[in-house]
């Protein structure tokens, strides 16, 4: 097992810096670059009593990245039909600015319980790099931790909030923007 973690931990820091890069050029978004790596690297870590590599390590993860932002593009473009659809109906809605209010109001509960169903290291992370804008280098300076297990931090919150929220909360977080 020691080996198997001591083999994960030289790939990953001889490839993460190099697929991120790679995802950002073809995102144009750190966050979803930051997303698509660390997906990657999770899959990678579950996976890897079963994977198994066939030509080179190299040729493997940038095969899996490429998929992975192939992924994210297609949800992002579906993501920019309904935005679409649903800002067309919003916008032949009459003013319904009062349940937009309880809406918003019941969707910021939904998203502050979610944050408290997190490990407690984990929602003090999430909540200084969202909440107080702090970078993952200030986090991780401030805690005394390591980049990566901040980063590793922000990867389980997201991940769970969007589990338990779902897709359609951000739609309606964007549409609430337009009020």
């Amino acid at each position: 097992m020691k080996g198997s973690e001591d083999a994960f931990c030289e790939i990953y820091e001889r490839y993460w810096e190099k697929l991120y890069r790679y995802a950002f050029n073809r995102t144009a978004s750190s966050d979803a670059a930051f997303e698509i790596t660390q997906d990657l690297f999770v899959s990678l870590w579950q996976r890897r009593q079963e994977v198994v590599f066939n030509a080179s390590l190299s040729g493997y993860l940038y095969a899996s990245i490429r998929y992975g932002i192939i992924r994210y593009i297609r949800k992002d473009r579906l993501r920019e039909v309904y935005f679409r659809d649903f800002s067309l109906f919003i916008s032949s809605q009459k003013d319904n600015s009062n349940e937009e209010k309880v809406n918003l109001h019941q969707l910021e509960e939904a998203v502050e319980t979610g944050i408290r169903e997190l490990p407690e290291r984990c929602r003090e992370i999430f909540r200084m790099s969202r909440y107080q804008n702090m970078s993952i280098k200030e986090i991780s300076e401030k805690l005394n931790i390591s980049h990566k297990t901040v980063e590793n931090h922000l990867t389980i919150a997201l991940k769970h909030l969007r589990k338990t929220l779902g897709e359609f909360m951000l739609i309606l977080l964007t549409a609430n923007l337009f009020y």
